[in-house]
């Protein structure tokens, strides 16, 4: 959906079937619909509509009843609104992206705590060779020691005769 006017299309359908489910469906099926997305053919023939529901299993059930009694009124209404010369057939898709990331949420959080339960594990463990084997970056107020095995260049003393 690379063409602007394409986007535009579908930017506008996406209104269009959000303020009429908002306002003229009446539906008693219809839950807590939210129109996540909409993607249309590059012929403008066709418009996949993605849609959540906030509820359980039955809400969205009912809800994607309710969707597919509306089709007709919803695409009579996109083709008013388009004032195109053919109006996009609608087809409703539930977005399982919002379960998907949740999932994933799910994961991180799991890898999180046992990222915590590695570290906390790690606390009192020494290393084999007694010391820190690993390089340390420098820190700007450790510059004033020098470290052994260092020549010491003292600064002139003849300005101070």
């Amino acid at each position: 959906m690379s063409n602007p006017r394409v986007r535009k299309i579908a930017d506008r359908i996406q209104v269009i079937v959000a303020e009429m489910l908002e306002r003229r469906i009446k539906d008693p099926r219809l839950g807590f619909v939210t129109v996540t997305d909409v993607r249309v053919t590059g012929d403008s023939q066709q418009a996949t509509v993605f849609y959540t529901v906030l509820g359980d299993e039955e809400a969205m059930v009912g809800t994607a009843a309710a969707l597919e009694s509306a089709k007709g009124l919803l695409r009579s209404e996109v083709a008013k609104q388009l004032q195109m010369r053919t109006a996009p057939t609608l087809t409703f898709v539930h977005d399982a992206l919002p379960e998907t990331a949740r999932q994933l949420d799910e994961v991180l959080a799991r890898a999180r705590q046992s990222d915590e339960q590695v570290a906390a594990a790690r606390e009192g463990a020494t290393y084999a060779a007694g010391e820190d084997p690993y390089k340390k970056p420098r820190v700007e107020g450790d510059d004033d020691e020098p470290v052994e095995g260092e020549d010491v260049v003292e600064p002139d003393r003849a300005d101070e005769e």
